[in-house]
């Protein structure tokens, strides 16, 4: 279901009875109701192992995968939170100014860190040959710092990784169901930040 966050639609009600913390995603299969990125995507994984969206439980791969996945919802998710609501954290305008100015620090940090990753190894995607529940997670990060003065698609290596990412049919439905423009115009955005 779509949630329109613009009209506040994930604070009403009949959302916050789904997500009390007013929150997205929502994750409603019959009595199932979960809430939380990485809580929805380890579950299905483990509903749907046909599509191969993590590598085989108990594998060094699937260590590597937990790596990648917790990174993203504790350590990516929340700095680039901080830089796009640093409202949520403080109300004078000095300190929301600093706020915003440490987690776009953290956030380049964090950049740094994922497209030295990508450079490591030959593979197309964040685990190497093998496209994964990772890849989907951290490309909708990437999509968060779009605004910011340097997105992560103006890193040498996320850029080309995330056109790869949004090229993959599954990916170019989900952001239409969502609601979101087909292509990100990453090309552009990538060109602004040389």
């Amino acid at each position: 279901m779509f949630v329109n966050l613009s009209g506040g639609a994930h604070k009403r009600p009949d959302h916050l009875r789904l997500n009390p913390n007013g929150l997205i995603p929502v994750l409603v299969l019959d009595d199932l109701v979960l809430y939380e990125s990485a809580a929805i995507c380890l579950h299905l994984i483990d509903t749907h192992p046909s599509c191969n969206l993590a590598p085989a439980a108990g594998s060094h791969d699937r260590a590597i995968f937990y790596k990648w996945l917790m990174w993203s919802a504790t350590t990516l998710q929340p700095a680039l939170s901080m830089y796009l609501h640093p409202d949520k954290w403080a109300k004078e305008l000095t300190t929301l100014a600093e706020l915003r100015l440490c987690a776009e620090d953290k956030v380049g940090r964090l950049f740094d860190m994922l497209d030295a990753a990508l450079e490591a190894h030959d593979g197309p995607w964040l685990l190497g040959d093998a496209y994964s529940a990772a890849d989907a997670y951290a490309v909708t990060l990437c999509r968060w710092s779009r605004g910011m003065p340097r997105p992560g698609a103006g890193w040498p290596h996320i850029g080309p990784y995330l056109d790869r990412v949004l090229a993959r049919p599954a990916v170019q439905r989900a952001l239409q169901q969502e609601h979101l423009p087909e292509r990100l115009q990453l090309t552009s955005i990538r060109a602004g930040c040389r």
